[in-house]
């Protein structure tokens, strides 16, 4: 590394480039451990590999704005600038190298589009500059420390040999993604589920998705068994290809193997030289087992949760677990039916969304709810959880 004197240039980056700088220096995305030279670069956009192992894209540091720019145009390789966030110093990068990139290919890379009406090219768009800085660079951002020590923590207590991974979005959380928990919980020693935080206002708050899979992980499954860690669905997660980086992302956590649904974005069926692949073609070298989980449904015939290939009966007999769908009747305020999502995460979800929603919560509860004849306060949360239980009666229906 070249030094030189401190001059206190600055280099201003959004939550989301801080993030992912961090994750990269952490080792989570090796055996890439640095940003790319132009040269580094180049050669993975043409190969899609880095050092014999799969990798969709190069990374780099092509930060946006005129400040930046007005900076970048006036630096000297060598020089140290330093790198700014939210208003406060968040680490330094010694400059070794600026080259120009071709924005439009950057898009195409990532997302495999660059139609900006595509959300993922259109956030990009707004935030990616034309020159890309490489060198070495130092940052502070204890929450990606914090996940590692979580998980080795965790490995440790429990002495796991086997170790499972999953992606999850959990938004919302629903009764199909607690029958895949379960299922991955009892093959495994112990299973990680990465809780996606993205950095858009999209869905529901990472709070109370959160707080939904602590009630599931805390009071339905054993204890010791699962654990829960962050997951900052930056950009570069967003692409076609965010599965092998998932991958990557599981393996350097520490995980043996990641499990993923068949609708993974991800996962798509291509056609190249004369014969179809799966994206599994590419990630045989890994080092981490890749598996795919079956669609569960709800069969009003089986009346219960069952797998697409297992069940005999039509679509017609089917309830799909549509997250889109359920998120709909959340956010008007309608509590999903409770073989769509457990009652005691609809309650805690809609008290989280609709806080202090009734004038006098105390009275309704009392004038419709069976009780003991105490007096006692009751939570929105309580509230909709007993009448969820008046939605179950059924002997009147």
């Amino acid at each position: 590394m070249t030094s030189s004197k401190r001059n206190n240039k600055s280099i201003y980056i959004d939550a989301e480039a801080l993030s992912t700088l961090a994750l990269i220096q952490a080792g989570m995305l090796a055996p890439v451990t640095g940003l790319m030279s132009q040269e580094e670069a180049e050669a993975v956009d043409r190969t899609r590999t880095y050092e014999g192992i799969p990798f969709p894209f190069s990374l780099l540091f092509a930060p946006n704005g005129k400040r930046n720019l007005a900076t970048i145009n006036a630096l000297e390789m060598g020089e140290t600038v330093e790198l700014i966030s939210q208003g406060g110093k968040v680490g330094e990068m010694v400059v070794e190298e600026v080259f120009e990139i071709d924005q439009k290919q950057r898009l195409m890379n990532i997302y495999g589009t660059d139609d900006p009406s595509h959300p993922g090219v259109k956030n990009t768009m707004k935030r990616l500059g034309n020159l890309s800085l490489y060198g070495t660079y130092h940052v502070e951002y204890p929450l990606i420390q914090n996940t590692l020590h979580r998980i080795g923590q965790a490995i440790q207590r429990t002495g796991a040999e086997k170790i499972s991974s999953m992606m999850l979005a959990a938004n919302p959380l629903n009764r199909a993604h607690e029958r895949m928990i379960r299922q991955a919980a009892s093959e495994s020693d112990l299973l990680i589920l990465f809780l996606r935080k993205p950095f858009t206002d999209e869905g529901l708050r990472y709070d109370v998705r959160l707080q939904a899979l602590n009630i599931f992980v805390e009071g339905f499954l054993p204890r010791n068994k699962v654990i829960i860690v962050p997951f900052e669905n930056t950009y570069i997660f967003a692409g076609y290809n965010e599965l092998i980086l998932e991958a990557l992302l599981a393996k350097n956590s520490g995980c043996d193997e990641m499990l993923i649904g068949k609708n993974h974005a991800g996962l798509g069926l291509y056609y190249d030289k004369n014969h179809f692949n799966t994206i599994f073609d590419t990630l045989s070298n890994l080092g981490i087992t890749i598996k795919t989980m079956d669609e569960y449904v709800y069969c009003d015939t089986c009346r219960t949760l069952v797998s697409t290939q297992t069940c005999p009966h039509g679509q017609h007999h089917h309830v799909h677990y549509h997250s889109a769908s359920i998120l709909a009747l959340i956010k008007k305020g309608i509590l999903p039916p409770t073989i769509l999502m457990r009652k005691e995460i609809s309650a805690n979800i809609l008290s989280a969304l609709f806080p202090d929603r009734f004038s006098n919560l105390q009275g309704l509860y009392y004038s419709l709810m069976p009780s003991s004849g105490l007096l006692e306060t009751k939570t929105d949360e309580q509230f909709y959880a007993k009448l969820m239980e008046l939605y179950q009666t059924s002997s009147l229906t």
